[in-house]
């Protein structure tokens, strides 16, 4: 087959890619000095450990901050693995889109089609609204089997759930948001139907797919899709979370049984993993011109109440503004949110400046940590204020908002 490989990206709470291109200036001097600093500025602020792997004008290196298990001390693994959570969007999207090239599926064709009974819905959804989250699928699981607190994050985490089941329990007596096509709505449970729909298509378990199409081909050879799984060997560092109320510390929620995010957040790689994958995908190895172009062809991404989220997104990849470098910067990538785990993963056009960085602390880190770490990423792509300043500031506003798509509905969500 003619695919190669490419590359996935991520963001505080959907998916969001980034590219800075003709935004980003070109008289910036970003440097190794700013991401280190942003980073022990995010463990400062309350993240256990913080990693990143750049590629730059300077050639490619990788840096950590803070410990990777609290009961050693030891730092994080700079080239260890960990959950990329909804960066698997991306991945599985270029899956989809190497078999719409093949013309085994149809853009455009209803998905109905492809796997009849599995959606209750009248309203045809088609592969492209799946992908664009412009279909109004439900976003999680149902009440009764989704995250309603902060300790059933803990309690759940053995909790094992088919791709079917996990679709049929959210759409089942569940109307869409909208009628599919007209608005914009982030969706785990849509990408589990994709996933479900590359199985269908080949024949094969999408691990399979994935390893033939995309990791054997780039050597991506710390990652893996998980089903079921819940072990993390060779972890970068483990994940942690507030779960219960102080005088109780931090819950280690590192083995967990993702899953409930079949297709759309369960897989696991390493940082340099992750930027081989965008690299190959931004310089056209995994898809043709005019698919990759479909794919950075972006509608507004809206948030819960139906304003703008501050992001674009197109078919598994996002365009996300970088408003520390500047009025029009901006880069593509995705960002991945888990408990434990919150990942950024962001590219410019050519691939040619790449950051994947990870934190070790998500759905319960301290705002102030979420914005040194969307600074780590930023601080890539062009020298950062010292000062905080209204981007700052901004940044500490626009946040939470993002975050509130997330699974837990009394905190944060996940990607």
């Amino acid at each position: 087959m003619r695919h190669a490989v490419r590359f996935a990206a991520t963001v505080i709470t959907c998916a969001v890619i980034a590219t800075v291109a003709p935004g980003v200036p070109s008289a910036a001097a970003p440097g190794q000095a700013d991401v280190r600093t942003a980073m022990d500025k995010a463990v400062e602020t309350g993240t256990p450990g913080v990693l990143a792997a750049v590629v730059d004008r300077t050639g490619r290196w990788s840096a950590a901050s803070g410990v990777g298990e609290l009961h050693t001390g030891r730092e994080p693994r700079q080239r260890g693995r960990f959950r990329i959570a909804s960066v698997s969007k991306t991945f599985t999207a270029t899956l989809v889109l190497q078999l719409v090239e093949e013309g085994k599926i149809g853009l455009d064709d209803p998905v109905a089609g492809y796997l009849p009974g599995l959606l209750p819905y009248p309203e045809p959804i088609t592969v492209r609204q799946l992908l664009r989250h412009t279909s109004g699928l439900p976003r999680d699981l149902p009440p009764e089997l989704g995250w309603q607190s902060l300790p059933e994050v803990d309690t759940e985490r053995f909790v094992s759930l088919t791709p079917e089941k996990v679709v049929r329990s959210a759409t089942t007596g569940t109307p869409l948001r909208f009628e599919p096509g007209t608005s914009w709505a982030y969706s785990n449970i849509g990408y589990t139907v994709l996933a479900m729909l590359v199985e269908k298509t080949t024949r094969q378990p999408i691990e399979e797919v994935l390893a033939d199409r995309i990791l054997r081909p780039l050597r991506l050879s710390d990652t893996t899709l998980v089903r079921d799984q819940p072990l993390l060997t060779r972890a970068a560092g483990h994940g942690y979370e507030q779960l219960y109320q102080p005088p109780r510390g931090l819950t280690d929620v590192t083995v967990y049984n993702y899953s409930r995010y079949f297709g759309s957040g369960s897989m696991i790689s390493t940082a340099q993993d992750v930027n081989r994958f965008f690299r190959a995908l931004l310089r056209g190895r995994l898809l043709s011109a005019d698919t990759l172009a479909q794919m950075k062809r972006t509608v507004p991404a809206l948030d819960g109440n139906g304003e703008y989220a501050g992001f674009d997104y197109g078919l598994g990849l996002a365009r996300l503004p970088l408003p520390p470098c500047g009025e029009g910067a901006f880069v593509w990538g995705h960002d991945g949110s888990l408990p434990g785990f919150g990942t950024y993963s962001l590219h410019d056009e050519s691939a040619s400046t790449q950051i994947t960085t990870m934190g070790t602390r998500n759905l319960t880190a301290p705002i102030d940590s979420l914005v040194a770490r969307f600074q780590v990423a930023a601080a890539a792509f062009c020298e950062l204020e010292t000062t905080t300043t209204s981007r700052t500031t901004q940044l500490a506003t626009t946040l939470p908002r993002l975050l509130a798509l997330g699974p837990v509905s009394s905190r944060r969500s996940a990607l």
